[in-house]
C-alpha cells in the first residue's frame, strides 16, 4: 500500500503520512514506553530532549531566568552564565571536563549542606540523570534554543534489518524504533477495519457501507489511496478538521458559567 497516487493538495501528503500509522495500527507505537533517560542511554544526547528536562525540574527554580529567586549568582538556563566562573571561584559547568564541573560534585554529594537540589526540595538527581549530565558535559555541554525557534532539519532515514516491511520513509523510523525495542509490527488489518479507521479519523463518522464494499472489492494497487482520496473529498472531512480549529479558538455558543449569555459568533462557525 505505498503512497504512489498523485497528490494535488499539499495537506493531503501530511494526511496520508499520518494514515500510514492509522492503517497499520501503529500510531501508539511512535511513543513507545520509556522516557528521555531510556532514549539517551545509547544515542547522541540532545539538549532539549535529555538535558533541559533535568535542569528545568531540578535546578531552574533557584538557578534559572528569574533574577529575584536566583541563588549563589548561578544561572543554568543560559550557557554563557553556566560556564562562567562563580564568585566562589568554582565553575558549575566546564565543557569537556566533568571532573572540574561543580554541578556534578553537588548532585552526587551525600552531605545535606552541599548536595543539590537541597534535601528539603525532595527532588534528588538520580544516578541515571547524573550520568547523563556527565556525558553531556564530556561531549561539550552544548545548549540549544527552544525547539520552536530551531531550524527544521530533515533527518537521515534510518537503516533497518527488515527492509521488506516499510513502505514509506516514515515506516523506516517506526521500524527502527520497533527493532530497537525488540518488537515487531502488527499484522496488517483487514480491509473493513482499514476502511473504518480511515473514515473515523478523517470524517469523524463511520464509513458508508457502499464505500466499504467498494474498497473491499477494489484489488488495484492504489485501492487504499483512492479510498483515502474519497474521504478527503467528503464535506465531512472539512467539518472534522474545523472542529480542531474551533476547539483551539475555544469556540462556544454561550459564555458559560456565571454569565451564561448567548454569543453571536455562530456565523463564523458556519
Amino acid at each position: 500500500m505505498g503512497c504512489t497516487a498523485p497528490v494535488i493538495v499539499l495537506a493531503r501528503r501530511a494526511c496520508r503520512a499520518a494514515l500510514v500509522l492509522v492503517a497499520f495500527g501503529l500510531a501508539a507505537l511512535v511513543c513507545l514506553p520509556g522516557n528521555h533517560l531510556a532514549q539517551a542511554a545509547d544515542s547522541t544526547l540532545d539538549f532539549n530532549r535529555d538535558i533541559r528536562p533535568i535542569l528545568s525540574d531540578r535546578c531552574f527554580a533557584c538557578h534559572g531566568p528569574d533574577a529575584e529567586d536566583r541563588q549563589a549568582g548561578l544561572r543554568l538556563d543560559d550557557r554563557a552564565a553556566a560556564v562562567a566562573a562563580l564568585e566562589s571561584g568554582g565553575t558549575a559547568i566546564v565543557p569537556g571536563k566533568p571532573e572540574a564541573s561543580e554541578i556534578l560534585a553537588r548532585v552526587a554529594s551525600t552531605d545535606p549542606d552541599v548536595v543539590m537540589p537541597p534535601p528539603h526540595v525532595n527532588k534528588p538527581v538520580t544516578p541515571a540523570e547524573a550520568d547523563i549530565l556527565r556525558r553531556w558535559i564530556t561531549e561539550g555541554a552544548e545548549y540549544r534554543g527552544h525547539w520552536a525557534f530551531e531550524r527544521v532539519q530533515r533527518p537521515a532515514v534510518p537503516a533497518v534489518k527488515d527492509a521488506a516491511w516499510p513502505k514509506t520513509p516514515i515506516d523506516r523510523f517506526i521500524q527502527a524504533r520497533l527493532e530497537h525495542e525488540g518488537l515487531a509490527p502488527n499484522a496488517e488489518a483487514d480491509r473493513v477495519a482499514l476502511a473504518r479507521r480511515v473514515a473515523l479519523d478523517l470524517t469523524g463518522l463511520p464509513p458508508v457501507p457502499v464505500d466499504v464494499d467498494a474498497f473491499v472489492a477494489d484489488q488495484s494497487p492504489d485501492a487504499y489511496e483512492k479510498y483515502v482520496d474519497r474521504m478527503l473529498a467528503s464535506p465531512h472531512f472539512g467539518e472534522r478538521m474545523a472542529i480542531e480549529w474551533l476547539d483551539a479558538a475555544r469556540y462556544a455558543d454561550s459564555s458559560g458559567y456565571q454569565t451564561d449569555s448567548s454569543r453571536q459568533n455562530w456565523p463564523w462557525r458556519d
